[in-house]
This record gives C-alpha cells, structure tokens and sequence, in this order.
C-alpha cells in the first residue's frame, strides 16, 4: 500500500491515551520501522476516577504503549478529558500547530470525522487536526483511521449514536496488519485502567481481518 511508501514523519493526535493502541497501532508499528512518529494526546484520559491519579496512571500506559509501538515521543497537550468542545477548538488547534511546526512532519493521523464511534472528544480533534492540516503548508497528507462496516455491525451501541463503518469501496488505504499482530496486541495490553475495553475489542476484532482501514486527503 502506498501509506506505507517513503520514508516519511508522522505526527497522530489523539483524543485519550489508549486510541493509538485500540486505533491504528498495528500501521504505526509498521511506519516507525523506517519513519518517525509523535504522538499528541489532547487529554490523559482522566475522567471516571480519581482525576490526578488515574492521569498520572494513564499517561505511562501510553508512554509504555507507545516505547512498545516504536513512537520516537508522545506529547500531552494538557486538556481535561471529556471537556473538549467548541469553546476550546482554538486553543486545541493552537497546541497542535505549536507541536507541528517543530516536528516538520509531512503527514498527520487522526480519527475519522465521525470519530469512529461517535465520542465527541474525539470528533473535536479530528475536526480541529483537519483545520491545522488545511492551515499549514508543510503538512500535504492527512490520514483518517476508520473501521469498515463490517466490523461495525459486530458492535453494540454504547453512545447515544454510533455512526455506521465503511464500505470497503470508501476506503482509500487497508493495511494488512497480520506480522505486527503480538506487538498491537502488546501496546492494547499496555494500557492496563482499559483491561475490560481491550477484551472487549479483542472479541470483536478476532473475528475480522488483520486490517486497519484509512481515508486518506492529500493536498494538490
């Protein structure tokens, strides 16, 4: 696939630590053989607890996921988890830009507009990912991570709405995941707060292809 073509860096922003992992880990893993890789988390996936400790907890799931996926840094851009809205797009957008124009990277990840599965923070950062990408200059691809439809049919509601999968015909990239499997699954179980979510997933993706699917917009 030509994702994974030339040597390239790429910076993923991400909602929550454990979207890399439950996201596309098995493509980043496959891209940080040749490339360099950041991750931005907009939150540490505080909400639901003890907000100070269950951060600190959360942040070295991911920093540990990330050493596991061969991400070369992961930069927290200080937003309390499950705040992310309209009020704060600019100072999102700001951050990530800040981040972008000292990594130079020709090529951002993040979720597809919808969010995958509907969960606002993380349709925010892909909304605001897209406003920098069309911003600046030296960013000319943007890579979507989506899931097909039929995987979606495997998943039970848990938002108010969750949006439907891709067809594979609307699916720009799929990348056969399949020799980075124990390593994906290695970074899922990094994130140790998520055990019951990573289970989860686990049943439902078994059942499917060893793939991650992408949408991809590419300038000019």
């Amino acid at each position: 696939m030509t994702l994974l073509k030339n040597p390239k860096t790429l910076v993923a922003v991400f909602a929550h630590p454990d979207d890399e992992a439950f996201g596309p880990a098995g493509t980043l893993v496959k891209l940080a053989k040749k490339n360099d890789i950041y991750i931005l988390c907009a939150t540490r996936g505080e909400a639901g607890g003890d907000h100070q400790e269950l951060a600190k907890i959360r942040e070295k799931e991911l920093l540990k996921s990330a050493a596991i996926l061969g991400v070369r840094e992961v930069y927290f851009l200080g937003f309390a988890d499950g705040t992310l809205s309209n009020s704060i797009y600019h100072k999102l957008a700001e951050k990530i830009e800040e981040k972008i124009k000292i990594l130079q990277p020709d090529t951002l990840l993040t979720f597809e507009p919808r969010g995958i599965s509907g969960h606002i923070d993380h349709i925010v950062v892909s909304l605001v990912t897209t406003y920098v990408f069309n911003k600046l200059s030296v960013v000319n691809k943007l890579l979507y991570y989506c899931i097909s439809d039929q995987e979606r049919k495997l998943i039970k509601d848990y938002f108010i709405y969750f949006p439907p999968g891709y067809k594979k015909s609307e699916i720009d990239e799929i990348v056969d995941i399949n020799d980075v499997w124990p390593t994906k699954l290695a970074a899922m179980m990094a994130h140790k707060t998520q055990r019951s979510d990573a289970e989860k997933i686990l049943k439902i993706i078994k059942k499917l292809p060893k793939e991650e699917y992408f949408l991809v917009l590419e300038k000019g």
